[in-house]
């Protein structure tokens, strides 16, 4: 039986990680990125990064899904802002 507080901890994740859907689909087919801060996107990716190892390290599952999904995201964003301008 899954506890409140994982159902509660995937929800948000859902929440966060389709946040960056509309984003990724825009910038991957318009490959339009000027209006993205490169700086702030290479700080959130590496946060994400870090978020992503330290629910490895803790065994959560929400937190390993979402800063999992939500990385490879951003690192797509951010490879197109690299490549693109």
């Amino acid at each position: 039986m899954i506890e409140w507080m994982t159902v509660i901890g995937l929800l948000a994740a859902v929440c966060t990680t389709i946040a960056f859907l509309p984003q990724a689909v825009k910038s991957l087919k318009t490959k339009q990125t000027k209006d993205i801060s490169l700086p702030m996107y290479i700080i959130f990716t590496a946060g994400v990064l870090l978020w992503l190892v330290y629910g490895i390290i803790i065994s959560d599952i929400p937190l390993i899904l979402a800063n999992g999904i939500t990385f490879i995201l951003a690192g797509m964003i951010l490879a197109l802002k690299i490549k693109h301008g």
